[in-house]
């Protein structure tokens, strides 16, 4: 009988310690799971940040670019229609231009137009 109880016994904790270690195993993947969630939250709201921050760079960029261009506008006007009546007043004229051309201020056409302009008196 001792024999039986003991072959009970130890089938029993045999039983009890499989289920906890499958119970453990269980919780372990629930948690392992919730970890891999909450790391693509938080990564999804990173980029989310990263995307609003390039956005607000953007649109900073795109305001300066404008205003830049606002201001450089009158000039542009202004350039072609100075006397070209001495020979260093056009050079300084053209220089002035392509400055302009190369700063971004006037595109190619324009710097073309312009150029033109000048030369032609």
């Amino acid at each position: 009988m001792a024999a039986r109880t003991a072959v009970v016994a130890g089938t029993a904790t045999a039983t009890a310690g499989a289920v906890q270690r499958r119970q453990a195993g269980k919780q372990q993947a629930a948690y392992d799971q919730q970890a891999a969630q909450q790391a693509a939250f938080e990564s999804q709201q990173q980029l989310a940040a990263m995307q609003a921050q390039m956005d607000a760079q953007a649109q900073m960029l795109a305001a300066q670019q404008a205003q830049a261009a606002q201001q450089a506008a009158p000039a542009a006007p202004a350039a072609p229609a100075a006397p070209a009546g001495g020979g260093t007043d056009l050079m300084a004229q053209l220089q002035q231009l392509a400055q302009m051309n190369s700063a971004g201020v006037l595109s190619d056409e324009e710097f073309a137009a312009a150029k033109a302009k000048l030369l032609a008196g």
